[in-house]
């Protein structure tokens, strides 16, 4: 259980604690990690830790939620804008792999929640997933996209965009070293391929064609005629 913080210079320190976690979690993993090393990041004293936190687990599971908080903003508002579904599909995806650049302890965390916390990782992604089928939903209504269920396209769409930001945001060419702080964005070509992947799944199926209708009553041959 964590505490909330009575005042702004409270509120302060949690970020701090926070935000040092998100850290050490990201660079030594759930097991190597220590509320000294993360009270030292923050630069606080060990007993300020308890003041927020009852422990290692607590505060894990608080950067889960507060990573997911943050990922889930970053693509609702980028795709408030957009005129279309898959306008928004297209919005939504480049933030979240501008986040995911800029904070790619987000995979790191996420994949440790798995065997640390699978409460949290179920709770991640359930969030996001969420959001995804009301709209998904709302689009069907209007006609912007198929008929489907959207509960499937909803995780097999979270899937694609998971899997493309581990190989091109998180993962170094074979056999060079990791690179530390932020990490490069989706490239566009590769960018342009998934959009043109999801917006042919996502696409309304074309109206039928109308049979060409039979003359009723067609006229005979003529005598001497070809049929």
């Amino acid at each position: 259980m964590s505490a909330a913080p009575r005042t702004a210079r409270g509120t302060r320190t949690r970020a701090k604690l926070l935000e040092a976690a998100e850290s050490v979690f990201a660079s030594v993993g759930y097991h190597e990690a220590s509320i000294v090393k993360i009270t030292e990041a923050a630069g606080v004293g060990l007993g300020t830790f308890y003041l927020y936190f009852d422990g290692k687990q607590t505060i894990f599971d608080e950067v889960v939620e507060d990573l997911n908080r943050r990922v889930r903003h970053a693509m609702t508002d980028a795709a408030r804008s957009a005129g279309t579904r898959l306008e928004a599909e297209r919005a939504g995806f480049r933030a979240f792999f501008r986040f995911t650049a800029q904070h790619p302890a987000l995979y790191r965390i996420i994949r440790q929640a798995e065997f640390v916390s699978p409460g949290a990782l179920r709770l991640h992604y359930t969030r996001i997933v969420n959001g995804y089928i009301e709209g998904l939903k709302e689009a069907q209504l209007s006609g912007e996209v198929r008929e489907m269920d959207p509960t499937v396209a909803a995780w097999a769409l979270m899937g694609i965009g998971e899997l493309i930001g581990m190989r091109w945001v998180l993962w170094d060419e074979e056999g060079a070293e990791p690179a530390a702080g932020p990490r490069p964005e989706v490239p566009e070509e590769v960018f342009e391929e998934m959009m043109q992947f999801i917006e042919r799944a996502l696409a309304p199926a074309p109206a039928p064609t109308a049979p060409t209708a039979t003359p009723a009553n067609p006229t005979p041959p003529q005598e001497g005629t070809a049929p």
